[in-house]
């Protein structure tokens, strides 16, 4: 698996709602051209060509040769996992602004793909139903040890990631993981339905 830091030009080429998708819908979906990625995503070939340039000139994206592809440009994934944290562009506003709009995307989104869930769950098969869902768990950890958890979930999702790759078994579809450390802030602790 190939991973990026996100550099502060990186994070705000990619800060960019359609950009995000077809960064997204490469990682997952594999190779694709502008065309398709415009009709997947609904949106128009010149758009979708334009922002693919962006991610490429960033080093997020890049051409793929094709044999008798024509015209057609292939474009790729250049990574498989970003990663980014708000301290890494301390001195950089722009880029600090980017990583909070990226991060304000990836909660919308998890929103987003929890609603979907919770409104297919009568529709899926029993097995489905039990496989998934939403858990939290409250731990007392310093910084360091939070660390080392996140570090241990990575090597977890890392070691079934490749699992999956090298023995795909029937049935198998996509699923998204979110792996979501966030300390509590200071002041009154709030008691939860859950603790």
């Amino acid at each position: 698996m190939t991973f990026v830091h996100l550099s502060g030009r990186q994070i705000q080429v990619l800060a960019h709602p359609l950009r995000v998708r077809l960064l997204g819908h490469l990682r997952a979906g594999g190779p694709a051209t502008a065309t398709s990625l415009a009709e997947v995503l609904e949106t128009n070939s010149g758009a979708t060509s334009y922002h693919l340039r962006q991610l490429a000139e960033a080093g997020l994206v890049a051409e793929e040769d094709r044999a008798g592809g024509g015209r057609q440009r292939w474009w790729r994934a250049v990574h498989d996992m970003s990663s980014w944290q708000r301290g890494f562009y301390e001195d950089d506003p722009d880029a600090t602004a980017a990583a909070e709009w990226m991060e304000t995307h990836q909660v919308n989104r998890f929103a987003e793909l929890a609603r979907s869930w919770r409104e297919a769950l009568p529709g899926e098969s029993l097995e489905w139903q039990e496989a998934g869902g939403i858990s939290d768990y409250l731990l007392t950890l310093d910084a360091g040890q939070l660390r080392e958890l996140m570090e241990e979930v990575d090597g977890v999702v890392e070691r079934h990631r490749a699992a999956a790759r090298d023995d795909p078994r029937p049935g198998a579809r996509p699923v998204v993981l979110y792996a979501a450390v966030l300390p509590e802030t200071q002041g009154p602790r709030r008691h939860r339905a859950t603790d």
